[in-house]
């Protein structure tokens, strides 16, 4: 309702800067329905350029594309077999990881994601270490998901992070930290701009279903 009562007191200028700070944000997500014709064309010609030409950059553009689409399945085949012409692909790697995680493969990610947080630990602004944190937790690796989920959420507030972290805390039946951890993403709905909220909106559902799931700690 803010926003009505500065055009109504600005005008033009009001009218501007609601449009400044909230419409032309939110383009940015409007276009990535767009992307979907443009995106399923290109990976229908790729998948007929690498019968002729199976280079390692097509096969990793290719499951971009898929992983993109949410085809997780097909983008792991291709990730394999950009792997396989050129083992110095990193991002390959780590996608080919992110892809596994979805379909469940926790414990074949690992390797992938040990591979890539080696090379640099703070790949893709510390969501890699923080997937791979994750896998750990989903393999039985207590210690080391422990760790590094020690490590990674001292220097990432992605909502993804302290998510998980917070699915592990509840797993060890760490309660009150699985709590705070899980509060820590709702709080900060009320600062983000409107259009950060949006994109940010299917993490303050889990974090609100998760809450709901946690057993109530003692005062």
């Amino acid at each position: 309702m803010y926003w009505l009562w500065i055009i109504i007191f600005l005008g033009p200028l009001g009218a501007g800067v609601y449009i400044l700070m909230e419409v032309i944000p939110d383009l940015g997500v409007l276009r990535q329905s767009f992307d979907a014709f443009p995106r399923r064309k290109r990976i229908r010609q790729l998948e007929a350029l690498v019968l002729d030409n199976p280079a390692a950059g097509n096969y990793e553009e290719l499951g971009d594309l898929y992983l993109e689409e949410g085809n997780f399945a097909r983008a792991r085949d291709c990730y394999d077999k950009a792997i396989k012409s050129r083992s110095d692909l990193p991002d390959a790697f780590y996608r080919r990881g992110i892809a596994k995680i979805h379909l469940g493969g926790f414990a074949s990610a690992v390797p992938d994601l040990e591979h890539v947080v080696s090379c640099d630990r703070k790949y893709d602004s510390n969501r890699a270490i923080g997937l791979l944190a994750h896998v750990y937790a989903n393999t039985g690796e207590v210690t080391k998901a422990d760790a590094l989920f020690e490590e990674v959420t001292q220097r990432s507030t992605l909502s993804e992070t302290y998510y998980n972290y917070a699915l592990f805390l509840a797993s060890q039946d760490r309660t009150a930290e699985a709590r705070e951890w899980t509060q820590k993403i709702l709080a900060k709905k009320p600062t983000m701009p409107g259009y950060l909220r949006r994109r940010e909106r299917p993490w303050f559902r889990r974090a609100n279903g998760l809450l709901k799931r946690l057993p109530a700690t003692s005062p």
